[in-house]
């Protein structure tokens, strides 16, 4: 059962935060919460995150960058990331993640490049890419909810 997603990127401006406002969009009863494994702690969503959310009525202007922690991944029933070494690095941080950390692009067989300090045509790509990811793993988590 599903009841706690979490999604991580490397420094949680940019595409997970993202990514978690999607997933809480398209997931309204879920508990989706988002991280870094070298968070900007404290720092707002990347302006171009936010821009392109923004168009997609989505808001995002209240995250705040936060730490991957080991109760946030014990918390967690599937933790997306964004490529496969960020899978590997939280598997070797917190072994007991093993078998919940997946990419978010798993279903479809691609990563998410990091468009931090790129222009805006970065994450316009990276926004097309994490939702297609989300539109793959909705229905599998809704199923198992």
């Amino acid at each position: 059962m599903i009841k706690t997603v979490l999604v991580v990127c490397i420094g949680n401006i940019c595409r997970s935060p993202m990514a978690q406002g999607l997933f809480k969009q398209a997931l309204p009863d879920a508990n989706v919460i988002s991280a870094g494994l070298g968070a900007l702690t404290g720092k707002p969503a990347d302006a171009h995150a936010i821009a392109v959310m923004h168009e997609i009525g989505v808001d995002i202007t209240g995250h705040r960058a936060q730490q991957l922690s080991r109760a946030m991944t014990t918390r967690a029933d599937l933790i997306l990331v964004m490529d496969n070494v960020q899978r590997q690095d939280i598997q070797h941080l917190h072994p007991a993640t093993t078998g919940r950390v997946f990419r978010i692009g798993e279903l479809a067989g691609f990563d998410v490049p990091d468009p931090y300090r790129e222009a805006r045509p970065a994450f316009e790509n990276v926004l097309q890419l994490i939702q297609r990811g989300v539109e793959a793993w909705v229905p599998r988590i809704q199923a198992l909810r």
